[in-house]
């Protein structure tokens, strides 16, 4: 049977992270079928050449553990999580701990194969620039189906530093948080410094804010406490605090790994970090957010539950590179990117509702302190409740709703044109796929 022909939905799973579940479910009626990647996932590093090619159905801690079975001075910039599959991440615009340094992972892509609408299977050069880029930042499943991604590895040095420390608002978090604001895009371009808000209890069983600072640095110790004791002093980083290991143990640390797992637990596809329902939304922060601000947000996020948010600092090489570059926009002038994040135990309707509606809350609590006209959003931390579309009679309409939030004005215009040249049927489409006007 022909998809095409017989007009059925067809969905692309390379990991299963769409944290939408749009590359294996659907929310209309259409009937459809799953070309799930799993076994394409073959890796083939080249440290002379300083490249990989990965198919898209591996995942990201394989690519982590293949490369550093070459080298100890080699890296890939993509993300955290180490069970993501490598088609969906990187054709969405993944980004990672090393992003101030070397940008995301569609930044350092140099080839792709993908399979068109025809059936044919395209290089970067038959391809064209036009759908190379769109598959590099604008998601590949409105577009063809990637085989694999040529992948340019980056240089890390042998020893780096990393650190995991806490503090909360009896620790006077709201100035801390108040400075990480308004330096963590602006520090050295080999830091990543991560800021992680949770309610907890504290020892009086009153509700209180937990920070959570997780750093990456390219550099040791030394280096590191000097540069934050100048630079952010507030946060009182001691050397006893920082853990000096390879590049490629740095990624077991930042997924709170005990010091000593070995690497090979990269390559278990199936490692669960939660096993309940979740919400995630996400926004852009482009102004710092005073101390007052900050309490008013650690307030809010007491009168709900479970709602978590992670700023990652942006800055360095993601200043430096154009914001047409790539599908991707969220570039200069932009401090951090913010995910929300609600993860809950209990079952049923009701149950879903309410933390559904615990998340959406917190998210109109930011709306003074992110993006406007448009509210940006990431496309990989995929949220249906800013639009989707039905392929009908407005889909244009439709399809700008979130095109823009996604992508910006001019990216989505230019997304749009190449789905209207490459896939004129729409074929290959789900609820927030490009639209072909």
């Amino acid at each position: 049977m022909c998809g095409k022909e017989s007009q059925l939905l067809m969905k692309t799973r390379s990991g299963g992270h769409d944290l939408e579940g749009l590359s294996y479910v659907t929310n209309t009626k259409e009937p459809f079928f799953i070309v799930d990647m799993f076994n394409f996932r073959s890796i083939n590093v080249d440290i002379e050449q300083e490249t990989a090619w990965v198919q898209a159905g591996a995942i990201l801690g394989e690519v982590y553990y293949r490369i550093a079975e070459k080298s100890n001075t080699h890296g890939f910039p993509a993300g955290i999580c180490p069970t993501v599959g490598v088609g969906g991440h990187i054709s969405g615009g993944g980004w990672g701990t090393m992003l101030r340094k070397y940008g995301l992972s569609v930044d350092n892509v140099v080839d792709a194969q993908v399979i068109d609408v025809n059936g044919k299977l395209l290089n970067r050069k038959s391809m064209g620039e036009d759908l190379f880029w769109a598959i590099t930042g604008g998601g590949s499943a409105s577009f063809g189906v990637v085989l694999a991604y040529k992948l340019k590895l980056v240089r890390v040095p042998e020893v780096v530093t990393a650190f995991r420390i806490q503090r909360t608002s009896e620790q006077n978090l709201s100035t801390i948080a108040q400075r990480w604001a308004q330096v963590a895009d602006k520090l050295d371009n080999n830091l990543f410094l991560r800021m992680v808000l949770t309610v907890i209890n504290n020892t009086n069983g009153e509700k209180t804010i937990r920070g959570t600072f997780i750093t990456l640095y390219l550099g040791n110790s030394m280096n590191l406490v000097t540069l934050l004791n100048k630079d952010f002093p507030v946060l009182g980083l001691q050397k006893s605090e920082c853990i000096e290991m390879s590049w490629i143990e740095s990624v077991l640390y930042y997924m709170d790994f005990p010091i000593g797992t070995p690497t090979t637990v990269l390559l278990n596809r199936t490692l669960r970090y939660s096993n309940g329902p979740f919400k995630s939304k996400s926004d852009y922060l482009k102004n710092p957010i005073s101390k007052q601000g900050f309490v008013f947000i650690f307030d809010r996020m007491k009168e709900l539950e479970n709602v978590m948010m992670a700023f990652s600092p942006y800055g360095g090489r993601m200043s430096e590179i154009s914001e047409f570059a790539k599908p991707f926009p969220h570039r200069s002038g932009n401090i951090a990117n913010i995910q929300y994040l609600t993860i809950w135990e209990e079952h049923g309707i009701e149950a879903e509702k309410r933390y559904l509606n615990y998340t959406r809350k917190m998210y109109d609590y930011m709306t003074p302190f992110v993006s406007k006209n448009p509210r940006e959003a990431f496309f990989n931390y995929r949220d249906l409740d800013i639009g989707v579309n039905s392929h009908g009679s407005n889909a244009s309409i439709e399809g700008m709703v979130y095109g823009h939030r996604y992508f910006k004005e001019t990216n989505y215009k230019r997304l749009v044109r190449v789905k209207a040249r490459v896939d004129p049927c729409n074929f290959f489409r789900n609820e927030q796929s490009i639209p072909t006007s």
